[in-house]
């Protein structure tokens, strides 16, 4: 058992003994920091292909392109989607409301599912989870991947959390912003920049400066000058919204 998880019992606890007036001197613990497991994005689309649940896929798809947490976004009603923009009204413990653009693929996935309900995925976080799990142990061995097992739901959100900190080459504001953390110290974990093969990388080149300029306005970021050509890159595995 974690540090963390043993704090929470000793909380518990603690309630129990106040309420039968029991003395006791309860033990301390301190939540230990960890990195959290992050997937390949080719592993995140891997589940949500594997999904036979149209609802299923979608909400992961949802994950994925929001970096909500997933209790964010079973919350999220018809109304919190406007065009192409998503807005998280209902936010968990420390975080903050927010909008967020998403592609047209996620909105034609949500523009599939049967509109019965005033939320979107009118679901238990329990029995979206069991169904997940299962999904993913059936994933895993079709793939033979043993990874995936490792993907949580909060998986697609700490993607998200570590890409956004790799394309905006350490924005903390710009990480904090998109997550909607409350404080900067909750944003501070995904900023580790992560590894590209050369393959994962788009590459631009521009010889004036006007050209330069809407290079970098696509996100692309500058490498070197070689011969008078100026020589850009990007990640390939992330489309920034």
């Amino acid at each position: 058992m974690k540090d963390g998880t043993k704090i929470q019992w000793v909380a518990s606890y603690a309630a129990f003994a106040t309420m039968l007036k029991i003395s006791w001197k309860p033990p301390k613990y301190t939540q230990e920091e960890i990195l959290p497991f992050i997937p390949d994005e080719k592993e995140l689309d891997q589940l949500i292909s594997f999904c036979r649940s149209r609802r299923m896929a979608t909400y992961l798809q949802c994950l994925k392109e929001t970096w909500a947490d997933p209790g964010e976004a079973l919350g999220l009603r018809w109304i919190d989607i406007s065009g192409n923009t998503i807005t998280i009204n209902k936010p968990v413990k420390k975080h903050l409301p927010r909008q967020l653009q998403v592609s047209n693929k996620l909105i034609a996935m949500l523009n599939a599912l049967p509109k019965k309900s005033e939320r979107i995925f009118p679901m238990t976080y329990r029995t979206c989870y069991g169904s997940y799990k299962y999904m993913r142990k059936r994933a895993a061995e079709i793939h033979q991947n043993p990874r995936l097992l490792s993907i949580e739901l909060r998986s697609f959100r700490h993607w998200g959390g570590t890409m956004l900190a790799h394309y905006t080459n350490g924005n903390v504001l710009t990480v904090k912003e998109k997550l909607g953390h409350k404080s900067i110290l909750s944003t501070m974990k995904y900023i580790r920049m992560i590894h590209f093969e050369e393959n994962e990388f788009e590459v631009a080149t521009a010889t004036t400066v006007e050209e330069a300029k809407q290079i970098l306005s696509a996100g692309f970021g500058y490498v070197t000058e070689k011969c008078g050509i100026m020589l850009f890159r990007r990640p390939k595995r992330f489309s920034f919204m």
